[in-house]
């Protein structure tokens, strides 16, 4: 059973920055992908946007397009952790995030259905 975890939610400041952190256990392959899901207040997980994708293999990359400017996304692959980097969010960005992942295949997912595998998410709140 694949288990994701993840951390480095909180309280920023609007223009500010922050790094959430997906650790991954249960892998035994590397033909995964991994992604950020965002789900705003009161909504459920099903409701929610993919924003970030990466492919574990090949380390491929892909970010919302409008968030490129926004979001980074990248992984250390020894310590089985994805990262996303926001930077310079709005009130707007406050949410919970999710980690999730599926195994078996060869790029990166963009679709909250496609995944199999969901953290329980860490919040983050963007204050003015």
């Amino acid at each position: 059973v694949v288990q994701l975890v993840e951390s480095g939610g909180g309280s920023v400041q609007a223009g500010g920055s922050v790094q959430l952190t997906c650790v991954a256990s249960g892998y035994t392959t590397d033909s995964v992908a991994v992604g950020w899901i965002r789900q705003a207040p009161g909504k459920e997980r099903e409701e929610g946007e993919v924003v970030a994708s990466i492919f574990i293999g090949h380390d491929s990359r892909w970010v919302k397009d409008s968030e490129q400017d926004r979001f980074t996304i990248s992984q250390d692959k020894a310590k089985n952790t994805v990262y996303l980097q926001m930077n310079n969010p709005t009130p707007e960005y406050t949410a919970k995030y999710c980690g999730a992942t599926v195994v078996g295949v060869r790029w990166t997912v963009r679709a909250p259905l496609e995944y199999d595998y969901w953290g329980q998410g860490t919040q983050v709140t963007v204050s003015p």
